[in-house]
């Protein structure tokens, strides 16, 4: 009897041991990092954002500017909702009810129905500028937002093909936002709100999809080639002769 009770505990130990369960503890203290397009909202979220469009611009065509306003906000309200209904992120919820609420108080102060666009237009100026100065700088915005959302911090900037890479990732962003501000701000100096609207819609979503892609793939690649450089570096340190 002594001899059962003095066993040792090894056997309880191992079974309650926490290092038996360190994958799920890994797992789930490593959640997986959205993706930039995540961040954004997703393809969803780029689609929501057309929704008011579409509907104020026809409302104002048959009832005026008034009942459009109205009707936009009333659809960015319903948007709203069933985001948070679905438990999409919400910050971009939220940031998209405050530009339809931003866009109708201009077109109210305005008193047009184009100056409904008028605030996504100087965005898209201060955008493309703000890009292309931290590309100037060297610290190009879409390696600092990269790395800000992954959580790999900055080191980044000392591999000139990551850099590169960056560099050119945002300045395609920087076109895609010079462009949308270039077309849509002679449209609306034309005052074809119809054509605001179906520019903002075409050069909206489906080229933030391509420069999201875009983005990916070339940082996808500067990425593998600087771990290269690294393996190869860490290589020859190692088979260096000590002295």
């Amino acid at each position: 009897m002594a001899q059962k009770t003095n066993e040792p505990a090894g056997d309880d130990r191992a079974r309650h041991d926490p290092a038996d369960h360190s994958d799920e503890d890994v797992s789930a203290a490593d959640p997986r990092t959205p993706s930039i397009l995540e961040q954004m909202g997703g393809i969803s979220g780029l689609i929501y954002s057309t929704v008011p469009i579409v509907v104020f611009v026809p409302v104002n065509a048959v009832w005026g500017l008034r009942v459009a306003m109205v009707a936009a906000l009333a659809v960015a309200l319903v948007i709203f909702g069933v985001r948070l209904w679905r438990r999409e992120p919400l910050n971009p919820a939220i940031s998209g009810l405050l530009g339809v609420a931003i866009c109708v108080f201009i077109a109210n102060r305005v008193g047009d129905a184009k100056g409904y666009f008028l605030f996504g237009i100087w965005t898209t100026l201060a955008y493309a500028i703000a890009f292309v100065v931290s590309i100037v700088v060297r610290w190009p915005l879409i390696g600092v937002a990269w790395n800000l959302i992954s959580g790999e911090g900055m080191a980044w900037r000392k591999h000139r093909r990551t850099l590169y890479a960056y560099d050119i990732a945002t300045a395609f962003w920087a076109a895609v936002f010079a462009a949308r501000y270039l077309t849509q701000s002679t449209l609306y100096d034309d005052g074809h709100t119809g054509w605001l609207a179906v520019s903002r819609i075409a050069m909206g979503w489906p080229l933030t999809a391509l420069a999201v892609l875009a983005t990916v793939l070339l940082v996808r690649r500067a990425t593998r080639d600087e771990h290269v450089i690294e393996a190869e570096e860490e290589q020859k340190s190692s088979t260096d002769p000590v002295r």
